[in-house]
C-alpha cells in the first residue's frame, strides 16, 4: 500500500520534517535481559516478547479452524490446471519437459477445512497413533498444506523433508525420527521405493471415516523440520505449536494492511520455515494462496511452454516471499533484457532508474511523487508485469540481500522489501525491517516475539564495545526459540542456552552490528571466516556477496586455505552474458563448456571480479588470485546448494577438489 498518493505536492517544510523525523525514529531499544552479558535490543513497541496475537489461542489448529469458519465462503487454496506435458528437444539433443498450464482452480476456506478434517480422520482409520510421526516429503502444493493441518488436528508431529534431499539424507531423516507414515507425491514416491529396504518404521494405506479432533497443547511438538544440510547430514529442529504461533503473531504486527484482499504466491519449499510461517499468516488473515513452483513462476521459466502464462501472470499476487538468490535472478534477467535492446530503450531505462534511485535515497516523499508516476508508466510498468503487476509487498529472507538488488527491486517492481533475519532454530523469527524503512543492507529491528543480543567474539575481533556500533555474535531469545535438535543433545547444548529467568537463547554463529536506531546488520559468519598464511582473516560470504554483482557471475564460491596467502574462487558463469561478450569479440566456440575453458573468457570474467572487488573496497588479500570458470549451474537437485540456494561448501569442495588443487598449483 503506497503511503502517499502519487501527485500530491508536498510543502518543502513538511518534506524536511519527514526526513528529520525518519532519521530520528527508534525501531529498537536497548533492554536489560538475562543470560550471557551482551548488548540486547527489543522491538520499540513491545516491552516483552509476544507469544500469541490472540488471547485464547495457543496452538496452530485452533487458529486455523477459527479462520476457516470466519472466512468460510472465501477462496483460499488455488492450483493451476495441468492441460498437458510436452517434451522438447534442443539442438544439442537434450530433452526438456514443458508444461501447458491453465487458470487457477480454487478451494474455499470451508472446503479446505473439510479436506483437513477428512485427512485427520484418514490418519485414524489407517491406525496412525498420536505418538507416531508423519513425514511430508513433497514439493510445495495445496495437498502439502492440507496434510500439515490434518496432522496438527490430531496432535501428530510432522517431520518436514526437502524434496531435493539425496538418498542418504532422506534415509537418515526418516529413520532417526522413526516415521511410520510418509505423505509424498509421485516423484518422491519413486525415491522412497528406491530406498524402501533401508527404511525401518514406515507403513502405508488410506480410508476415510470422520473422527473428532484431538487438539495439541502449546508446548507439544508441531514440526520436526530437517535443515537442508549445508554441512553434513541434516539436523531435525523441534518446533512447538507455541514457537510457530509466536512468529505468526509477530509478523501480523509488522506487514501493513494485511487482509482478505491479498493474494499470496506460494512457491518456496514448505519444508522451509520461511514459507511455512508465511502461509500460516495468510491462512490466518483470510488471504488467498496460489501455488506454483520456481520452474513455472514466470512466462519465461524453464518448464513453461512458450505462449503459456507463468504462475505470477496467472495469479497476479499482491504479496510474495523470496530468497535473495531469486531476487538476484530477477534483477539480472531484467538487466539482460535491457542490455539486449540497447539504443534509446536502454538510455531511457538507465535515466529513469538513476532518477528514481536519487529520489529514494533522498526522501520518502520524493520517492513517491509525480515523477515516479511518469517513470512507472513509461518504463517500469512492463517490468512489473514480470511478477504479475500487482505486487505491493515483498518479504526477503534466508540470507542477507545486497543493497544493489534491494534498490533494483524497489524501483523496478515498485514495492518495498521487508528484509528479515531468522533461522529454522528460531522459527524464522528474529528481526524484520519496517514498511517505511528505506535503508539497504540491514535486516531491521527485533520482531515483537524476540530479544536480539550481541555477545563478544574476541577471537574474531568483534566486541560489543566497538565504535561506532556494537558488534558481536547474534543471539536470539524469546517464545519463538525452538526446543533443540532431535536426538542430538550434544549439539543442542552447544547452541541453545536457558538463562536464570527460564528464557531460551539460540547462538546463531552469525556476526552482526546494531545501528543507532536499533536495526541489525549482518556483517559476517563465524564458520565462513578463514585465517590466511600471514594472519589475515577472509570472510568468504562477504567476498562472495561483493563479487556476485559481476554480470558474468551466476554463482560463486570463494575458497581460502590457511597454508596459502591468497584465496581462489569457483565461478559458475552466466551463460547468456559470457556468450554475448564472446560473440561481440568474435571468439569461436562449439559450446558453452568449451568457452569457459578459453583463456580470453577467464581473463574477462576475472577482470570483472576485480572491478567488483574494488567497488566494494575489498582488501587485496580478499580478492581471489585465481578463478575456475564452470559451465553447469549449481542447483538443489545437483546437491551443491540447499533448497534455499545456499552454498553447500563442503560438498562443493569435495566435488571440485581437483580444480581447487590446480588453482593452488
Amino acid at each position: 500500500m503506497i503511503p502517499y498518493a502519487a501527485g500530491v505536492i508536498v510543502p518543502l517544510a513538511l518534506t524536511f520534517w519527514v526526513q528529520k523525523s525518519k532519521k530520528e525514529k527508534k525501531r529498537g531499544v536497548v533492554v536489560d535481559v538475562g543470560g550471557e552479558p551482551g548488548y540486547a535490543i527489543r522491538n520499540h513497541r513491545f516491552t516483552d516478547p509476544v507469544s500469541s496475537h490472540w488471547e485464547h489461542i495457543s496452538t496452530l489448529p485452533e487458529l486455523f479452524e477459527i479462520s476457516c469458519n470466519a472466512h468460510s465462503d472465501r477462496v483460499f487454496l488455488g492450483t493451476r490446471k495441468l492441460i498437458s506435458r510436452e517434451i522438447e528437444t534442443s539442438e544439442d539433443g537434450k530433452t526438456f519437459e514443458k508444461l501447458h498450464l491453465g487458470d487457477y482452480e480454487w478451494l474455499t476456506f470451508g472446503k479446505t477445512l473439510e479436506a483437513v478434517c477428512d485427512f485427520a480422520s484418514g490418519l485414524v482409520q489407517i491406525g496412525h497413533k498420536t505418538e507416531e510421526r508423519v513425514a511430508i516429503f513433497a514439493d510445495t502444493r495445496e495437498e502439502w498444506f492440507i496434510s500439515l493441518q490434518g496432522c496438527f488436528r490430531r496432535n501428530v508431529t510432522v517431520v518436514t523433508i526437502y524434496s531435493s534431499l539425496g538418498e542418504e539424507a532422506l534415509c537418515h531423516s526418516l529413520n532417526e525420527t522413526e516415521v511410520t507414515t510418509v505423505i509424498c507425491g509421485n516423484k518422491e514416491l519413486k525415491k522412497l521405493m528406491d530406498i524402501g529396504q533401508q527404511l525401518e518404521t514406515v507403513k502405508q494405506t488410506w480410508p476415510r471415516n470422520p473422527v473428532d479432533p484431538n487438539f495439541p497443547l502449546s508446548a507439544d511438538v508441531a514440526v520436526i523440520m530437517y535443515t537442508s544440510g549445508s554441512t553434513g547430514l541434516p539436523k531435525g529442529v523441534m518446533m512447538t505449536h507455541g514457537n510457530v504461533l509466536a512468529t505468526v503473531s509477530a509478523v501480523m504486527t509488522i506487514v501493513p494492511d494485511l487482509g482478505k484482499r491479498d493474494i499470496y504466491m506460494a512457491y518456496l519449499p514448505l519444508a522451509h520455515i520461511l514459507e511455512l510461517a508465511a502461509e500460516s499468516v495468510m491462512a490466518t488473515i483470510g488471504s488467498a494462496i496460489g501455488y506454483g513452483s520456481p520452474l513455472t513462476l514466470t512466462d519465461t521459466s524453464n518448464k513453461i511452454k512458450k505462449g503459456t502464462k507463468g504462475d505470477v501472470t496467472a495469479l497476479k499476487p499482491t504479496i510474495m516471499t523470496a530468497v535473495p538468490a531469486i531476487l538476484d535472478r530477477v534483477r539480472d534477467g531484467v538487466r539482460k533484457k535491457v542490455d539486449a535492446k540497447g539504443g534509446l530503450s536502454k538510455k531511457l531505462f538507465d535515466f529513469a532508474y538513476a532518477r528514481r534511485l536519487s529520489a529514494i535515497n533522498g526522501s520518502w516523499f520524493g520517492a513517491w511523487g509525480l515523477e515516479k508516476l511518469l517513470w512507472d508508466v513509461l518504463v517500469f510498468r512492463k517490468i512489473r508485469a514480470v511478477l504479475g503487476g500487482q505486487i505491493r509487498y515483498l518479504l526477503s529472507g534466508g540470507a542477507p540481500l545486497s543493497g544493489d538488488t534491494q534498490r533494483f527491486i524497489n524501483i523496478c517492481v515498485g514495492a518495498p522489501i521487508g528484509q528479515g533475519y531468522g533461522l529454522t532454530e528460531t522459527c524464522a523469527g528474529g528481526t524484520f525491517s519496517e514498511f517505511e524503512d528505506t535503508s539497504v543492507g540491514r535486516v531491521g529491528a527485533p520482531l515483537p516475539c524476540s530479544f536480539v543480543k550481541l555477545v563478544d567474539w574476541a577471537e574474531g575481533g568483534y566486541l560489543t564495545s566497538d565504535k561506532p556500533m556494537p558488534r558481536g555474535e547474534i543471539v536470539i531469545g524469546g517464545s519463538n526459540i525452538t526446543l533443540g535438535y532431535f536426538k542430538n543433545e550434544e549439539k543442542t547444548k552447544e547452541v541453545y542456552k536457558v538463562d536464570e529467568k527460564g528464557m531460551r537463547w539460540f547462538y546463531t554463529g552469525d556476526i552482526g552490528r546494531f545501528h543507532p536506531d536499533g536495526c541489525l546488520e549482518i556483517i559476517d559468519r563465524k564458520k565462513d571466516i578463514v585465517k590466511l598464511q600471514h594472519g589475515e582473516y577472509v570472510s568468504l560470504g562477504k567476498v562472495e556477496a561483493a563479487l556476485s554483482i559481476s554480470p558474468y557471475v551466476e554463482n560463486i564460491m570463494v575458497h581460502a586455505d590457511s597454508f596459502y596467502s591468497y584465496c581462489v574462487a569457483l565461478v559458475v558463469a552466466s551463460q547468456h552474458t559470457v556468450e554475448g561478450w564472446a560473440s561481440k569479440q568474435g571468439i569461436d566456440f562449439a559450446n558453452f563448456e568449451e568457452l569457459c575453458t578459453k583463456e580470453q573468457a577467464v581473463k574477462e570474467v576475472y577482470a570483472s571480479l576485480v572491478k567488483a572487488a574494488k567497488q566494494s573496497r575489498l582488501e587485496k588479500f580478499e580478492i581471489p588470485a585465481k578463478i575456475k570458470l564452470l559451465a553447469s549451474p549449481w542447483t538443489p537437485e545437483s546437491g551443491l546448494v540447499t533448497a534455499a540456494l545456499k552454498l553447500k561448501r563442503d560438498v562443493i569442495r569435495r566435488e571440485f577438489s581437483e580444480e581447487l588443487t590446480k588453482l593452488y598449483a
